[in-house]
């Protein structure tokens, strides 16, 4: 057991106070679409995989530093509130575990680590990583997060920036409607997946002054516009024929199914359990979504189809 940074008496794991700190959780969830994205460029432009393994090494690399950078100016920025609500009050940088000029110089490094990185595979994937980062800290955590109900709309830029820097990685130009519409299925995805978390977490929100939309607007306005977003997403899908029908298919058919949920479980259960559902389902589609994604192409690369 390491001593905590700080030097405080609590034996806590080094590695799980970094870990923490840089939201490895996170880290783990947006390498999915960021592989996605990856393999589905190496699919469409028919690039074999031993020819990009350094490139392929670099993007995973360069997005964990990147992500984690994020996750750790996040952290520092926030802990006033994180220590308000309860499911983040046992952060490092609420309980004192690790210092705030430590967390600051571990994003630093991790940023410019990142995006020295992602630029070793091409340029473009430097600057959609420099931007995702951007946006995240500046747009979302130091601005929106506190002031507007549309704090989701604007942190999905950057939650869905992973699979245009997989894609980018690997060929520089991000303008073919397939990778468009994974783009753009991942900026709609992010806003029933944190509206649903909202409001089971609807008291600590609005205990910590966070204007969710479900905190400010209520539940059956947040309902409306969840519906809304997943008809949009039904619609995105069809970008996915330029390539597949099958891949079409698949999110037509996850993005109904979670509109019927939506439209039905509204109507029959309460607004907790319309909640959890939705949080579930979410979970649920962007694994079957992402997941197929990567399948199709790697079976496409390796077996020439």
């Amino acid at each position: 057991m390491a001593e905590t940074i700080n030097g405080q008496n609590q034996k806590t794991p080094l590695l799980k106070i970094l870990s923490q700190t840089v939201k490895t959780g996170i880290i783990r969830s947006n390498l999915v679409p960021m592989f996605a994205g990856l393999t589905l460029s190496l699919y469409t432009y028919q690039i074999s995989i031993t020819d990009k393994l350094l490139e392929i090494l670099f993007a995973f690399l360069g997005s964990i530093f990147v992500i984690g950078a994020a996750g750790a100016f996040n952290n520092l920025y926030d802990r006033e509130i994180d220590a308000i609500m309860k499911r983040t009050q046992g952060r490092p940088t609420v309980t004192g575990e690790i210092k705030p000029g430590t967390v600051l110089w571990l994003g630093i490094v991790m940023a410019i680590a990142g995006i020295i990185l992602l630029c070793l595979t091409t340029p473009l994937a430097g600057l959609l990583g420099f931007l995702g980062l951007f946006f995240y800290v500046f747009p979302y955590t130091m601005w929106s997060k506190r002031r507007t109900v549309y704090n989701t709309e604007i942190g999905s830029i950057s939650g869905a920036m992973p699979p245009l820097i997989g894609w980018a990685a690997m060929y520089p130009d991000i303008t073919h409607p397939a990778i468009l519409g994974l783009f753009v299925i991942a900026v709609i995805w992010q806003m029933p997946h944190f509206y649903s978390i909202a409001i089971r977490r609807h008291e600590e929100y609005q205990t910590a002054g966070i204007p969710m939309l479900p905190v400010v607007k209520g539940v059956r306005r947040t309902y409306i516009q969840t519906n809304i977003y997943l008809i949009v997403m039904f619609g995105i899908s069809f970008l996915l024929s330029s390539l597949s029908v099958g891949l079409m298919l698949v999110s037509l058919i996850m993005s109904l199914g979670w509109l019927m949920l939506s439209v039905f479980g509204y109507q029959r259960m309460d607004s907790e359990k319309w909640a959890k559902s939705m949080f579930i389902y979410s979970l649920i589609h962007m694994t079957v979504v992402f997941s197929t994604v990567i399948i199709y192409s790697l079976m496409g690369i390796i077996f020439k189809l």
